[in-house]
């Protein structure tokens, strides 16, 4: 099950098409039947909790807040300022971008890291096998910044 919250306006057409596509992407990781909880945030809010989490006082685009071994797989905030940045930058929508912050930090939730080459290249193909599932023809965050 796929929870939503925080709603952006601009995003609030997408937000049907979002949570099948991030329910989609658990079944395409055999977690089908584990709880995601899914926030679209501004600027501000994201910035908050980098601070208070991880010591860095300014936004990001995606935050992964794992919740252990439950039903409860974790929290992916997405930064919809952020994204809108990044998908101009890219030259796609809004929606995508928001599924590419989604499939990274999904992939975050279940312990991939992109610190070495190893993992970096391990990350790479599991957020093009998670984009793929949906229909997203475009490179994962990690293949971008290679």
């Amino acid at each position: 099950m796929v929870l939503l919250q925080l709603e952006p306006e601009d995003l609030a057409s997408e937000t049907g098409a979002l949570r099948v596509d991030a329910q989609r992407m658990l079944e395409v990781l055999e977690r089908g039947a584990q709880e995601l909880s899914v926030v679209l945030c501004d600027d501000r809010f994201i910035r908050d909790l980098n601070d208070r989490f991880r010591g860095k006082a300014e936004p990001t685009d995606v935050l992964s807040f794992p919740q252990g071994d439950g039903d409860l797989l974790g929290d992916v905030v997405i930064d919809v300022e952020q994204a809108a940045r990044q998908a101009e930058r890219e030259g796609h929508d809004l929606a995508v971008e928001v599924r590419v912050l989604l499939a990274h930090g999904l992939l975050h939730l279940l312990g991939h890291r992109h610190d070495t080459d190893d993992a970096l290249q391990t990350m790479a193909e599991a957020e093009a096998v998670l984009l793929d599932g949906v229909g997203i023809p475009q490179r994962g965050l990690v293949a971008r910044s290679q």
